[in-house]
């Protein structure tokens, strides 16, 4: 690996097409060479619900990326045995690049407005750049909050309005409603044959 690699990380429980909207805007706006999707392992942030398990979520990434030349799936934090934080995912990137790599890390403007709250979170622009896409309902204005290193190292993207997150389709499922054309044909299949989301979600605590 090597170049100009971006870096997608998030539970993906499901992925949909407002994350590969996301991806594929910050490929080409900031002229990335690949995008890397990363399914977390133990996510530290959804302590308030089980989410489902490592391997579908893994499975269904990996249908929501097929045929796509640009975009991959990476085991890094599904292996790791301990809770995954972004700042050991981007030292293993580093660490395991035969080439000079320059790391983008893409993630959501809810997720980035929490940063203060990340694992060692001031050493992210000293590993990467960070780029934010645009969310329905969220508003820029917050990112004035951020401490000026973080602000210096963020570059935003907008991508075209999508207003679908996880936790809509999880509940569209739950409640009998389609999710046709919200996620790929094949992950919307593979929801369909694992049976998965039809029960009410259980808080872990």
């Amino acid at each position: 690996m090597g170049g100009k690699t971006g870096i997608m990380g998030g539970t993906f429980d499901p992925i949909h097409y407002g994350h590969l909207l996301a991806a594929e805007e910050s490929r080409r706006q900031l002229g990335l060479d690949r995008i890397v999707f990363v399914p977390t392992g133990k996510p530290p942030h959804k302590r308030n619900r089980l989410v489902t398990s490592v391997e579908d979520r893994y499975a269904m990434t990996l249908l929501a990326v097929a045929g796509v030349r640009e975009f991959s799936v990476s085991r890094t934090e599904i292996d790791r045995k301990s809770p995954s934080h972004t700042v050991d995912t981007l030292r293993e990137f580093i660490a395991q690049s035969a080439r000079p790599c320059e790391l983008f890390f893409i993630t959501g403007l809810d997720a980035l407005l929490d940063i203060e709250t990340w694992a060692d979170f001031m050493q992210l622009p000293t590993l990467c750049t960070l780029v934010t896409a645009t969310r329905p309902g969220y508003s820029v204005a917050g990112l004035e909050n951020l401490p000026d290193a973080v602000k210096r190292a963020l570059k935003l993207v907008e991508i075209p309005q999508f207003a679908v997150s996880s936790t809509e389709i999880r509940a569209r499922v739950r409640d009998g409603r389609g999710i046709r054309f919200l996620v790929p044909h094949l992950v919307e299949l593979y929801i369909e044959h694992r049976g998965l989301y039809r029960e009410p979600e259980v808080s872990q605590i």
